[in-house]
């Protein structure tokens, strides 16, 4: 398998097992806001985003401070 196709695997495979673990978690970000993930993102620019359910918007995953576990 050709290295650049192997990486792009690895990375929907991590997309895909981040999605898993994020999406339906209770979650509380750096700037207070807190609900439920609704939605993961892979951006170019910033990596893992998601969406909180009732909240317009879309935040680094780095901005979460605690994941219900």
């Amino acid at each position: 398998m050709p290295t650049a196709k192997r990486h792009a695997l690895t990375i929907i495979r991590a997309f895909d097992e981040a999605q898993s673990e994020l999406v339906g978690k209770a979650v509380v970000l750096s700037d207070g806001k807190a609900g439920t993930v609704e939605k993961v993102w892979l951006d170019e620019a910033h990596g893992l985003r998601i969406s909180i359910r009732g909240h317009d918007g879309k935040w680094p995953v780095s901005t979460i401070k605690f994941t219900q576990s």
